[in-house]
């Protein structure tokens, strides 16, 4: 029902990209740091895990134990009115960093994955900027706290619908899932081809037992990585080569051809590496280690 209602809502197309252009410009303003600082909000660098999941938990919780605390301050007046405020600007601070990092994953979205990123955007942004409202209503007029408390407690009801949406762009539509991980491939040699097959500075991509590979000849040797971007599911083989990183050419996520290490973001995973062999002229790949 989510994705009907999401995918008849024409009018987020037109919002998105012009957020989206927008994030991309915040980060070309930075100048030569911003993609590093792009990297490390994606994950790439800082955990090698996308960051945004492991930030919503922070304001989520927070704003939760606000809340509770608000309204046992009401009914009880056992809790001090000072937790609640304290537990709400915690979970405002984290809101924060976690939407920095929520706008710059949505910058490499698209289509219906886009749309459904866009309404949850939407929904946690307005549930922040409701929770720094209470906030301001709090520290500046006092008097007004039981209305305070209550904004705080619609955002807190809000932010159920948001998170949901959230966990179905992970769970339902696969966003910032590992593309890799449904594959198995070869523990032992399979052949992929013969040495004809491969010619110097090409990628080639070849089927090994059910996983997708891209073979690169550089400097009579041969590498071998899974063909599947982590990321979104980008064909590796179709991308730019510099060296040995490779490109996707989907949403510029770079992999290293040595050891399948992702050294360029929105990817935060690495590419399953495969160890490459040549005997009597046919070539063969297997996994050092299993996938899973």
């Amino acid at each position: 029902m989510l994705d009907r209602a999401v995918r008849s809502q024409a009018w987020l197309d037109p919002v998105a990209v012009s957020i989206q252009k927008a994030v991309g410009a915040a980060y070309e303003a930075l100048g030569p740091p911003g993609p590093s600082i792009k990297n490390v909000m994606h994950g790439t660098t800082a955990l090698g895990h996308p960051l945004h999941p492991a930030l919503t938990d922070v304001p989520v919780g927070a704003w939760t134990v606000g809340v509770l605390a608000d309204w046992l301050f009401v009914a009880t007046g056992r809790v001090p009115a000072v937790a609640g405020d304290l537990a709400l600007a915690i979970g405002v601070a984290g809101g924060i960093v976690a939407a920095l990092t929520g706008y710059t994953d949505f910058h490499e979205t698209d289509g219906h994955q886009r749309r459904t990123a866009m309404v949850h955007g939407l929904t946690m942004t307005f549930v922040l900027a409701v929770e720094i409202v209470s906030l301001m209503v709090r520290l500046g007029v006092p008097e007004l706290r039981p209305f305070a408390i209550g904004l705080s407690t619609l955002a807190w009801l809000i932010v159920v619908f948001g998170a949901y949406v959230g966990g179905h762009l992970t769970f339902g539509i696969g966003t910032a899932v590992n593309h890799n991980a449904f594959f198995e491939g070869p523990m032992d040699y399979v052949k992929v081809g013969t040495r004809e097959d491969f010619r110097e500075g090409e990628m080639r991509r070849v089927e090994a037992q059910g996983l997708p590979v891209v073979i690169l000849r550089r400097d009579g040797l041969l590498r071998a990585i899974g063909a599947v971007c982590a990321h979104a599911g980008g064909p590796l083989e179709e991308g730019k080569l510099d060296g040995d990183v490779v490109t996707c050419p989907w949403h510029y996520s770079r992999f290293r051809f040595g050891d399948g290490k992702v050294v360029g973001g929105p990817a935060t995973f690495d590419q399953p590496l495969l160890v490459v062999r040549e005997r009597g002229g046919i070539v063969e790949v297997k996994l050092p280690n299993p996938l899973k």
